[in-house]
């Protein structure tokens, strides 16, 4: 990938390809005006950014460093920069609202130019936003602005690299602006993989994988984006960070995990070295039918714990399964569609025809019922596509939001029961609820919620009613804040009781020393004193 490659940008009020824009057929328009009646909201197609708050002589600074044609203060380019893809930042900026715009955008090429960047940036308190694909659900790209003389935001678009790749190995070493198709494209010429599939992926950066800790659909046969890195370079304020001299150590606590998941507020990671694989010969991609949600679950947990987890395995409960299917009579009958779990493998023709034999064996032995690969190909060929039906229904007053969580197995039932009750509470009784296991681990799993409600009056309020219950039903079944989402601002206000007192102060500590100008994403990840 040539540094400086044209990357398309998502629309500033939308998800996405602008040229992708998706539209309700007319039997799903009809579903939801009898669900929740159609509106319009008003779209501000006008609005532009304040003016710059960096005068010429700040600007003048960044140009000598990285070249008067990377930095960038025009209305289009800052608008692009401003904030994520939340709903509630979607509807921050239909409503016009550009108050989190930087007041520059920055493109260093480089980890020497991002270490200048930041020392420029200390010097004269100016907050800086690493960015690199602006797919961010939790409020991690909106800086506090109090007290600095204005944000940058640090555009990574100019770092597309592959550095390095070692096939002895099997490891490669990629620089943070490279988007998820882009390092497969580039992996894919020697014939190997990565095999982190995020819904985000189209538009989500390998920088943002590790700074956010993602989880991507294949995490059951590749792992967590974390568990796959076994290196990182990282920008800070006052020096480098150059962390992972081998696969693993006994050499203190492991360094790298104090940055992955760091979200930009301890150092800007410059290049992730990654455990890679080779790409698949096969894939093959089913679908299951179980009778309830505790019994599918049940069923996931059997092969994680018998290690038995294909690639890819995901479980729909009864109401995302009922709404999702075109056909609900195809696993059931329609008055009992049951729950929908979809299996996934890939590899060599051998490896494949092993797991999956194993695995069916397994499932057709406490219940499941096998559906054919239909719904399996059905699902991978729509796997990034509801951010944009976020968008239809959003365009129809309709509210639509994602969260996750994640618990023990012996805490799963509470936690759905709680989380679904306290969002069914919070968002009236028209409003649906829907949830799947997204990701499964031999002691636990993760569960991804989905809401849908008729827009109130103030739907920016209305939704922050429905997080905090939600959160505050998480924490009080002892489950974890976010499994894949990171904190950001969203999520900050609940990260004491996950991490305590103690945490929360050795997390300030850190930042302190390696930001102490406290210049980095401020407002993002750390809780404040």
């Amino acid at each position: 990938m040539t540094p400086g490659t044209p990357t398309v940008e998502m629309h500033p009020q939308r998800w996405g390809d602008p040229a992708v824009r998706s539209e309700l057929p007319p039997s799903a328009l009809g579903l939801v005006e009898l669900a929740f009646g159609l509106q319009q909201p008003a779209v501000a197609a006008d609005a532009r950014p304040a003016p710059t708050a960096l005068d010429d002589e700040l600007l003048e600074g960044l140009r000598a460093l990285v070249g008067t044609e990377h930095v960038l203060v025009d209305d289009a380019t800052r608008t692009l920069r401003t904030r994520g893809k939340s709903t509630s930042d979607l509807l921050r900026a239909r409503a016009g609202d550009l108050a989190d715009a930087p007041d520059a955008v920055v493109r260093p090429d480089g980890h020497g130019e991002v270490l200048a960047v930041l020392a420029w940036a200390s010097e004269h308190r100016v907050a800086v936003v690493p960015f690199g694909g602006g797919t961010c659900v939790t409020g991690g790209l909106a800086a506090r602005r109090d007290g600095f003389a204005g944000v940058v935001s640090l555009d990574l678009v100019r770092m597309k690299r592959l550095l390095t790749v070692d096939e002895e190995s099997m490891t490669a070493t990629l620089q943070p602006g490279l988007r998820g198709p882009e390092a497969e494209a580039l992996l894919a010429e020697r014939g190997l993989t990565l095999g982190h599939y995020p819904q985000s992926f189209e538009h989500a950066s390998i920088g943002g994988f590790a700074a956010t800790r993602s989880s991507g659909q294949s995490s059951a046969g590749y792992g967590r984006f974390d568990a796959m890195v076994v290196g990182v370079t990282v920008a800070t304020p006052t020096g480098s960070l150059d962390l992972g001299s081998s696969p693993a150590n006994a050499a203190g606590p492991d360094l790298r995990q104090l940055v992955l998941g760091s979200e930009g507020a301890f150092g800007v990671i410059t290049a992730v070295t990654v455990r890679v694989r080779r790409a698949p010969d096969v894939t093959a991609y089913e679908g299951w039918r179980w009778p309830s949600f505790d019994a599918g679950a049940d069923a996931m947990r059997t092969l994680a714990q018998a290690g038995l987890l294909p690639t890819v395995i995901r479980l729909s409960d009864e109401s995302e399964t009922a709404l999702n299917l075109a056909d609900p009579t195809s696993i059931g009958g329609a008055e009992d569609p049951g729950c929908l779990m979809i299996t996934g493998y890939e590899g060599t023709p051998d490896q494949v025809e092993a797991r999956r034999a194993s695995v069916t064996a397994v499932l057709a032995g406490l219940g499941g019922t096998a559906l054919g690969e239909e719904p399996g190909q059905k699902w991978v060929h729509g796997r990034f596509a509801a951010p944009y039906l976020r968008d239809a229904l959003l365009d129809h007053g309709v509210l639509v939001e994602t969260l996750e969580t994640a618990t023990f197995w012996s805490h799963r039932a509470r936690l759905y029961a709680d989380v679904r009750a306290a969002l069914q509470s919070a968002l009236g009784d028209g409003a649906l609820v829907l949830c799947h296991v997204s990701h499964v681990y031999e002691t636990g799993c993760s569960l991804y919620f989905t809401v849908a409600a008729r827009q109130g009056d103030d739907p920016l309020a209305q939704w922050a009613e429905a997080k905090r219950a939600a959160s505050e039903a998480m924490v009080e079944a002892g489950a974890t804040i976010t499994h894949h989402h990171a904190v950001g601002t969203d999520h900050r206000p609940w990260l004491v009781h996950e991490i305590g007192e103690v945490g929360v102060r050795v997390l300030r500590a850190v930042k302190a020393e390696l930001d102490p100008a406290g210049v980095l994403n401020p407002g993002v990840l750390v809780p404040q004193g």
